[in-house]
């Protein structure tokens, strides 16, 4: 039996369990805010409206939207076991809603002049996943 370490001492990836529900809702068509709304824990949904604000000028509810999934996505990480910092893989869907979310609120606090936030959420997205860093620019 082969046994799998980390050879250099990280956490292991975390993995959130799947929801599909909002990721489904979401690819037919229903509008963001219905999704959160009837899922108010799934980060996809924020990160969603936060993005559809961002597209639209509306930069302040995009902040808001974002900084609701991101926390939202916190706890799930932590009712998962993540103990503040490891691997989030963007390869796992379930795990693209917060990793969004997270995109979302450093791009937002970019826009308003929030550097600090803005750099260390960039340095945690790209810690948590550099798939997603560069797949969400």
């Amino acid at each position: 039996m082969a046994i799998h370490k980390d050879l250099l001492g990280g956490p292991p990836p975390t993995h959130l369990p799947d929801d599909p529900e909002p990721r489904e809702l979401l690819a037919n068509g229903t509008a963001p805010a219905d999704v959160a709304a009837k899922y108010p824990t799934s980060s996809l949904a924020w990160a969603q409206l936060a993005d559809d604000a961002f597209e639209n000028g509306r930069v302040v509810e995009s902040y808001a939207y974002a900084r609701t999934g991101y926390h939202r996505g916190l706890d799930s990480l932590r009712r998962s076991g993540w103990k503040g910092h490891g691997p989030v893989p963007w390869e796992h869907e379930p795990n693209r809603g917060f990793l969004r979310a997270l995109h979302a609120l450093a791009r937002a606090a970019q826009a308003i002049g929030e550097e600090e936030e803005y750099e260390r959420c960039s340095v945690f997205l790209r810690d948590s996943s550099p798939a997603a860093a560069d797949t969400l620019g």
